[in-house]
């Protein structure tokens, strides 16, 4: 039997209540399916600090670099602290986050799928910022050609693999930054042309948010520097009923973190009102990763078992408050972790 450790970081605000709506998932989950996943529980955040004066410990670093994955909740107003310097530190340069309708779930389509590939290392993020004196602040944009190359082919890779519409779509404003979007825009070309079995097209990041709305069931995968992938991306899960139907992942060449996509709302917290399923499919997409990063089809399995019960468990009406229903974060983990074992 496969064992795979996991660092686990509940995180701030909600994210402990969702935590544990999606370790129910998770243990239900290991119960069908023969593979285990050893969780090892570690800190970081707001509350973090103010416990021990650090928002990222270094044994919680160290920890993670003993695991083979991490699934982390949201964190407050120390995220830039904590999830943008671990994706430098592991060099996670592929944000992932799937775009779908789910029924009974408020959406504008209910044929809405599709992926947004977003560079994650790069660009204004990279918090590059200084003061050229008391009143002009100046931030460096660094775009280069091996990340656009790396996301680029990564996201030709991902639409070689889905069903639907095997098409990129480059997302740039190449016609105002010539220079960092060109140079995006121009890798990615370049790397389209390696992938003749897919379907290219570019658009200028204000027109893709219109598209989004207008005819969001066109796109299949979104491709985007940084910054654009970040805001598009929340734009597209209100697509589909809002943050608490969206996760994430932070893809590197051996190591994946894995977390919804909201942050960590602290005036819910304790209440039981958030929608764990953004962290429950967050760790769907971490079994899917482990089994094909490990060659095991059982974890595939099991990652498509976890999508198929939150499917059914919202199909069956069993929906939280964001939604329209009156369950708690707890019960509508439960919820799904029943539908895993029927």
């Amino acid at each position: 039997m496969e064992t795979y450790k996991v660092t686990l970081l509940p995180g701030d605000g909600i994210g402990p209540e969702q935590t544990e709506a999606t370790l129910k998932v998770l243990k239900a989950v290991q119960e069908r399916f023969d593979f285990r996943l050893e969780t090892v529980v570690v800190e970081a955040g707001d509350a973090c600090l103010e416990r021990k004066g650090v928002a990222l410990p270094t044994e919680t670093v160290r920890t993670m670099k003993a695991s083979h994955a991490c699934l982390k909740g949201p964190v407050g107003e120390t995220a830039a602290d904590v999830i943008v310097k671990l994706r430098l530190m592991f060099d996670l340069y592929a944000n992932v986050r799937p775009v779908r309708a789910y029924p009974n779930v408020p959406c504008l389509s209910p044929d809405i799928d599709f992926v947004i590939i977003r560079e994650n290392t790069e660009d204004l993020y990279k918090g590059m910022e200084f003061m050229a004196d008391r009143e002009t602040a100046i931030g460096l944009r660094v775009i280069t050609k091996k990340g656009s190359e790396r996301i680029a082919r990564y996201a030709f890779e991902v639409a070689r693999r889905r069903i639907k519409g095997r098409k990129v779509t480059a997302v740039h404003k190449a016609n105002v930054l010539k220079l960092t979007c060109g140079l995006f825009a121009q890798t990615s070309r370049e790397v389209a042309r390696e992938y003749p079995d897919v379907t290219f097209e570019e658009l200028y990041v204000d027109v893709a948010a219109m598209q989004l709305i207008k005819r969001p069931q066109t796109f299949d995968v979104v491709l985007t520097p940084n910054m654009f992938g970040d805001i598009l991306s929340d734009e597209a899960a209100q697509l589909v009923g809002g943050l608490g139907m969206a996760p994430g992942a932070n893809i590197g060449e051996n190591y994946a973190l894995f977390e919804p996509v909201h942050g960590s709302a602290p005036k819910y917290a304790g209440k039981q009102y958030a929608n764990p399923c953004s962290m429950i499919l967050a760790s769907k997409m971490m079994l899917d990763w482990l089994g094909v990063k490990h060659g095991n089809s059982t974890c595939v399995e099991a990652a498509q078992a976890v999508e198929k019960a939150v499917t059914q468990a919202l199909s069956k009406g069993h929906l939280t408050r964001d939604l329209g229903g009156s369950l708690k974060t707890r019960e509508m983990g439960e919820a799904i972790a029943r539908e895993i074992l029927i």
